[in-house]
């Protein structure tokens, strides 16, 4: 489990069948700043509204925001948590 920012990113065992493969590598806009959580390599995944990602054997990815440190991930396959928060008119996803 890493999380950057608003992104919680933990490893899982398969990408949903039903993902469909996405052409962007960028995981989530920052809402404040305009910035990017993007991957520099690797497979992006989406499937009702929640990314994953896959990193080949014998590879490794970054994930880059100007504002962040960068983490880097090993082979396998992950899925993208947004953070949420509780405000009192609800749930809302946490800005960034």
């Amino acid at each position: 489990m890493k999380r950057q920012g608003d992104l919680l990113i933990v490893k899982v065992k398969a990408i949903p069948a039903s993902a469909v493969s996405q052409q962007s590598k960028v995981l989530a806009e920052g809402e404040a700043t305009g910035h990017f959580h993007k991957l520099d390599s690797g497979a992006v995944y989406e499937e009702n509204g929640t990314l994953y990602f896959k990193v080949e054997e014998n590879s490794t990815t970054a994930l880059n925001h100007p504002e962040h440190a960068t983490i880097t991930f090993d082979p396998g396959v992950y899925k993208v948590i947004r953070q949420r928060e509780y405000e009192p008119n609800g749930w809302r996803q946490v800005s960034d």
